[in-house]
């Protein structure tokens, strides 16, 4: 893990662990470490780098490994032409989720792109402010991922906008969600209707 102080950054090596000594969690594929990151002095600008490696001193991925989260804090891009995505995956109990989010500062837009929501606005909040928004999942959306992205507004420019988002299903049980989409990219189904000809 990467610390960053100002313009110190150091470097942190937890571990080794055995995956067994992880929580077994079927649901979630396997064996879970959980990670949980608090910043311990100021009201902004915590922000760490993560890599699941199998060796102390270099990032080399764990093959079958992945990593989710279900409260995000990140930094939005700050080219307007950069998109963040996340990408929940939605399973076949699910109905309904609900969006919050805090001090997007009104930087932009928030949409879902699925094989049923062709842009699909959530509401997102401004300064200092949380906001939640709720959103019906249809059968067609079921064991897919959804495309969450968060686009900038073109100007006035808000330089490093941190922003926390989180999703919670119909139960209000929080939903994890990945930066790789499971099953690929969601892409909307356009439907043409065809008349036959009289």
């Amino acid at each position: 893990m990467q610390a960053t102080q100002g313009t110190i950054k150091n470097w942190y090596t937890f571990g080794p662990f055995n995956p067994t000594e992880g929580e077994l969690l079927p649901e979630y594929g396997g064996y879970i470490f959980k990670l949980i990151i608090e910043g311990i002095d100021g009201d902004d600008g915590n922000l760490y780098t993560l890599f699941l490696t199998t060796e102390s001193d270099e990032n080399r991925p764990v093959e079958g490994a992945f990593a989710f989260y279900f409260k995000y804090k990140f930094r939005l891009h700050n080219n307007v032409n950069e998109v963040s995505h996340i990408y929940p995956y939605m399973t076949s109990d699910v109905i309904a989720i609900k969006q919050s989010n805090f001090d997007w500062d009104s930087d932009g837009f928030i949409r879902i792109i699925s094989p049923a929501k062709n842009g699909e606005i959530l509401a997102a909040s401004a300064d200092d402010e949380w906001v939640e928004s709720r959103h019906a999942i249809t059968e067609d959306e079921h064991n897919s991922s959804l495309d969450i992205q968060m686009i900038k507004r073109q100007s006035p420019m808000v330089k490093d906008n941190n922003v926390v988002i989180f999703l919670e299903n119909q139960y209000g049980e929080l939903m994890p969600f990945y930066s790789i989409p499971i099953g690929g990219i969601p892409e909307y189904k356009y439907s043409i209707g065809i008349k036959p000809k009289q």
